[in-house]
């Protein structure tokens, strides 16, 4: 990530998390007053919300520092270790609100529909402000990406209160308020899917979405100075930001620095692949393109 887009992107997270935290003082008064489940799990998550936002603040300053000691990436890993993070909390606020919505279920209690639509329609309002802001940021970032999922999530929360109210005040049913917070709960677990799901293909140092290596190697292979293509692997140090490293075997007699800056242009080019370690040496004799190690 650039200089000048981690500062835009720091100034965007500090704007959303003083709306959110205003708006969640606001919202948690009117849940008690209205003795809403909705409205209370809808603070509950602006609270981690909050606490999203401002974990990827810290997360922005971290990435950014320079590689040190030991830490020869630096701490540009730490922007998966927030998504990470992320997706696990909507998993158990999701959890904690399901949970409630089936005692609310089973027992309802009486709500005032009128002060929840009210606080719900606000918070669509403040949400959309949020999500506007964030939809600009940098979201390659799994960082970025999990405190937008935070955001999204809400947003729909809030639209889904609101409609529970105008049922309740139109046709009396108390437990829309319950239904509504567990549909809520399901779009948090399919959030908190995807920001797992990504996570962990970068931890376990698995291929980039929508890179092949079968098609890297192909590619490699296809050059006229390459015998032999092996050891190939290819993952990412964090979002947007890929490796690969690879023996590269050059037909006898043919100018092995040539082939590693032809072979490093293609893999920049056609594979947005710039960090690349390649190994390249003679053949010594005639051996078939394998693939090991992925």
């Amino acid at each position: 990530m650039h200089v000048a887009g981690a500062g835009a992107d720091r100034r965007r997270l500090v704007l959303a998390l003083a709306l959110l935290a205003g708006f969640m003082v606001a919202e948690v008064v009117a849940g008690i007053v209205g003795r809403s489940l909705a409205l209370l799990s809808d603070s509950g998550h602006l609270l981690t919300d909050a606490g999203a936002l401002g974990l990827s603040l810290v997360v922005l300053g971290l990435a950014a520092r320079p590689p040190r000691g030991g830490l020869t990436y630096g701490l540009k890993r730490s922007e998966i270790l927030s998504g990470l993070a992320n997706g696990v909390t909507l998993l158990v606020i999701a959890a904690l609100v399901t949970y409630e919505a089936i005692r609310r279920l089973v027992s309802p209690l009486e709500v005032d529909a009128q002060l929840m639509l009210g606080v719900a329609l606000a918070g669509v309002a403040v949400n959309l402000a949020v999500t506007w802001l964030l939809a600009g940021a940098d979201r390659r970032s799994l960082n970025i990406r999990g405190s937008y999922q935070h955001i999204l999530t809400d947003l729909y929360a809030f639209i889904g209160t609101a409609v529970a109210a105008v049922v309740i005040l139109l046709t009396g049913f108390d437990r829309a308020d319950a239904v509504a917070s567990i549909l809520v709960a399901g779009l948090m677990v399919r959030a908190a899917y995807g920001l797992l799901r990504d996570a962990v293909r970068v931890l376990l140092e698995a291929a980039p979405v929508g890179v092949v290596p079968e098609e890297i190697a192909a590619a490699m292979r296809a050059h006229p100075s390459v015998a032999n293509v092996h050891d190939l692997h290819v993952w990412e140090i964090t979002s947007g930001f890929p490796a690969l490293s690879a023996h590269v075997l050059v037909r006898p007699g043919d100018d092995c620095h040539a082939a590693r800056r032809d072979l490093e242009h293609l893999l920049d080019q056609r594979f947005g692949i710039q960090h690349t370690t390649l190994q390249v040496d003679h053949v010594t004799r005639q051996a078939p393109i394998t693939i090991r190690g992925m």
